[in-house]
């Protein structure tokens, strides 16, 4: 029995220090997943989850990309606009909520997935460009601008995966940011992709490729 009991004293430290290092390695990865500046889910840890998501017939996926945000850098400097994109990604994450996913995936480009648990997804989408419009809380109301949206219903496009429904987003918000029109759901027509992934009007982008129909 003490024999036992010295082989639990003795093994206790290693079991506390494993303890501790797990912890420490799951905080590291947390960080890691987080964009810096935002908060948001990187790149790759969104890709993980909305993957997830698109499992649900009710998923859509988002694409939203600050209008003019170079210009508010060249006006009111860079931490001007680094508070418009930190104030763009939590009203983001809150419209989205605890259901669906948001990230940010460079720059001014963000990206959700969100439940549309009833089939309201224009009037939400409505709302949520009128609250990524307003100014940064704290912030000088002339650093403002607003945020062009681009959308797609996952069950309309049911054999593509992530990767061809944020496409299909992208050419939506490109189509609502060339018309001013704050949100545009990707229409149902073929979807014409470069070689490089990239949308027409993009850096590495194909010069003949069509946009892809939008509807309101």
């Amino acid at each position: 029995m003490n024999t036992l009991l010295t082989m639990l004293a003795a093994a206790a430290p290693v079991t506390s220090g494993w303890t501790v290092h797990t912890l420490w390695l799951r905080r590291r990865l947390n960080v890691a997943r987080r964009d810096p500046l935002t908060g948001l889910r990187t790149r790759e840890a969104f890709t993980r989850r909305a993957t997830t998501l698109l499992r649900d017939p009710r998923a859509v996926v988002v694409l939203a990309d600050v209008d003019r945000f170079k210009q508010i850098n060249d006006t009111f400097g860079h931490v001007a606009g680094d508070a418009l994109l930190r104030a763009t990604a939590g009203r983001l994450a809150h419209h989205v909520g605890r259901s669906g996913v948001a990230g940010r995936l460079g720059g001014d480009e963000f990206a959700a997935v969100l439940i549309d648990e009833h089939g309201t997804a224009t009037d939400m989408l409505a709302v949520l460009h009128g609250v990524l419009a307003r100014s940064a809380d704290g912030q000088d109301p002339a650093v403002h601008t607003t945020v062009s949206l681009g959308w797609v219903r996952a069950a309309d496009f049911p054999d593509e995966d992530l990767s061809a429904l944020l496409r299909r987003a992208d050419e939506a918000m490109y189509a609502a940011k060339q018309a001013r029109a704050g949100a545009r759901r990707a229409g149902l027509g073929r979807l014409f992709a470069t070689v490089t992934g990239r949308r027409a009007g993009r850096t590495g982008a194909r010069t003949d490729a069509p946009v892809v129909g939008v509807a309101a």
